[in-house]
């Protein structure tokens, strides 16, 4: 009885196993998780690459500034460098370590991040107002471009920066050019821009800066982008503040758990190398 009831105490795990054993796989599953961030991102890059026929013959040259190869970058590296925390955490070696060195910095950089926003949110409008100033400038140049500013004014009801008058700074929508398009606006600033179709009437917004505000307003939206950005994020400010929180909170946690992990493997003196499965 006495040697059964040894070897029964042998076989049961110690608390302090069982804690062991449950940090090592919440940091597995962590990790998996942003493992699965990164190729749904790579994946949606990849997307948008095939679906705008980014790799066209004619296209191909300009796929170096395209924002979709950004996605597919960022994704590439959080999925490599998430399967690499994964592979420490499972084979407790050196990999662990280098993932928790990477996380730190990560949080390093997303609050000083945060922090100079927060310096310079007196000027951000400005900034806003510059950068969507200069993509309606190239608004008939970059299909990029023109797929952002047409889903922003389409899903915040506006048009131009300030106002829509703001379209006569691009060359097509100057009441100078020669065009058709002289003196009107995209068709995404148009209310019914479908007008009971299911194609965009490109001509809807023909016009549309000739007209005073009253006669505009049955036609066109006419307030402009950067007030509804910030109306938005005034009405939505808690619910970014929580998105924020909880990303923060994964990363600290992720940390935390990395660092414990290592101390573990550390007294239980495994110093392995990061080796990958074979």
């Amino acid at each position: 009885k006495a040697s059964s009831r040894n070897v029964f105490t042998s076989r049961a795990f110690s608390p302090s196993s069982w804690s062991d054993y449950i940090l090592k796989y919440l940091l597995i599953t962590s990790t998996l998780l942003f493992t699965v961030l990164g190729l749904v991102t790579l994946v949606v890059g990849l997307w948008g690459l095939i679906n705008k026929e980014s790799f066209a013959q004619e296209k191909i040259s300009g796929i170096g500034t395209d924002p979709m190869l950004l996605f597919m970058f960022l994704g590439l590296i959080l999925a490599l460098l998430s399967l690499m925390g994964c592979v420490g955490a499972l084979r407790e070696n050196m990999c662990l370590r280098t993932f928790s060195a990477i996380i730190l910095v990560l949080l390093e950089v997303q609050v000083l991040a945060v922090a100079v926003l927060y310096s310079l949110q007196g000027q951000i409008e400005n900034y806003l107002r510059s950068g969507m100033l200069a993509a309606m400038v190239r608004y008939q140049d970059d299909l990029d471009l023109r797929f952002i500013i047409d889903e922003i004014q389409t899903g915040l009801q506006c048009c131009g920066a300030d106002t829509y008058r703001d379209w006569g700074i691009n060359v097509y929508f100057n009441c100078s050019a020669p065009g058709v398009q002289a003196c009107g606006v995209p068709p995404s600033c148009c209310i019914d821009p479908l007008e009971n179709g299911t194609v965009w009437n490109s001509q809807c917004g023909v016009g549309a800066q000739q007209l005073d505000e009253f006669s505009a307003q049955s036609v066109i939206f006419l307030g402009g982008c950067l007030g509804s950005i910030s109306r938005w994020i005034n009405q939505h400010s808690g619910v970014i503040v929580m998105v924020v929180i909880i990303l923060l909170g994964v990363q600290i946690l992720t940390l935390h758990l990395n660092v414990t992990t290592g101390k573990l493997m550390q007294k239980n003196q495994k110093h392995i190398l990061c080796e990958w499965p074979q």
